[in-house]
């Protein structure tokens, strides 16, 4: 952050962390204390004249707060709620001021490229969850292929198929194994695919994973981390939810189907941040590749077949 405070002529910068991240809050303070007994941070960094100052800021547990404009408002102090651009931060940001927004995994990255030069081996950190043997973070290669990231955290927990898997955290798009185990796991490869290399947070589901509960929970989730701001997000996604949890009660009709994606379409591009638009991604790819299982759901006589 000092470098790149230098970089673009700032002398102050805001590390933001999710207030239920605990121990991640000690660490970042211990740095920090350490950064400014070394004279790495502060007035007169290392006698040169540059002075860089750098505050720990600590949010209340909302997930929009990992968009830009609403990680701003909530270091103002203000409701975690996306902005309305233009105007866009660099113009308009913190405090009114021009702000950088970027994330700590990018700005830790700055040395590296610094030290070896851009054109050195790019890494990422995939956290791997979900039916794995050895779920964790995994520092590799950009472009690993993902079999062998799935060998490194161990294969299919108990020796089953695997099924899908979303590829970069739940706001991007399921990939069915036939796609995911050719793939090459940068974000030009997944993008061909239609998905999104996202955070890195790549969930492994095996054979008896159910679809429908998991597309469920994944928008139960949204629907409550949507900060209500725009009606498309706002609604829709409850909209959504309450079909899902319908459907997961055997009470669906023949036309949920279409009513999801058509709720979908018109949540797309319709919301003020990425919450409301990565939703009609989600449902329109575990649509695509599961549908009958959905169906399965609706149709009475099929109900309870994939269900675990």
């Amino acid at each position: 952050m000092a470098i790149v405070g230098y970089i673009i002529g700032a002398n102050v910068g805001y590390h933001y962390i999710r207030g239920e991240y605990a121990a991640q809050i000690v660490i970042m303070e211990a740095a920090l204390k350490e950064a400014r007994a070394a004279g790495l941070i502060g007035e007169n960094i290392n006698c040169s004249g540059i002075d860089f100052q750098i505050h720990c800021c600590y949010g209340a547990g909302a997930y929009i707060c990992g968009e830009e404009t609403a990680l701003i408002e909530s270091i103002e102090g203000k409701r975690g709620q996306p902005r309305i651009k233009p105007p866009f931060p660099v113009s308009y940001g913190l405090y009114g001021c021009p702000t950088l927004v970027n994330n700590t995994e990018t700005m830790a990255s700055i040395p590296v490229v610094l030290e070896k030069g851009s054109k050195s081996k790019s890494y990422k950190i995939f956290s791997v969850s979900g039916n794995v043997n050895k779920p964790g973070n995994y520092e590799v290669p950009l472009g690993i292929p993902f079999a062998e990231l799935l060998a490194l955290a161990g294969g299919v927990r108990g020796n089953k198929q695997l099924k899908a898997v979303i590829p970069g955290g739940v706001s991007t798009p399921i990939l069915p194994v036939a796609l995911i185990m050719q793939t090459k796991m940068d974000y030009e490869s997944l993008s061909n695919l239609g998905s999104d290399l996202g955070t890195g947070a790549v969930i492994v589901m095996d054979e008896d994973t159910c679809m429908v509960q998991v597309l469920a929970r994944i928008v139960k989730f949204y629907f409550h981390e949507s900060c209500g701001k725009c009606t498309p997000c706002r609604e829709g996604i409850g909209w959504i939810s309450r079909i899902l949890t319908r459907i997961l009660e055997a009470k669906g009709s023949a036309n949920d189907l279409k009513l999801l994606v058509e709720i979908s379409e018109k949540i797309a591009n319709n919301s003020l941040c990425a919450l409301g638009n990565s939703v009609p991604k989600v449902v329109a790819s575990f649509l695509k590749y599961f549908e009958a299982e959905f169906a399965a759901y609706i149709d009475s006589r099929e109900y309870g077949k994939f269900r675990n």
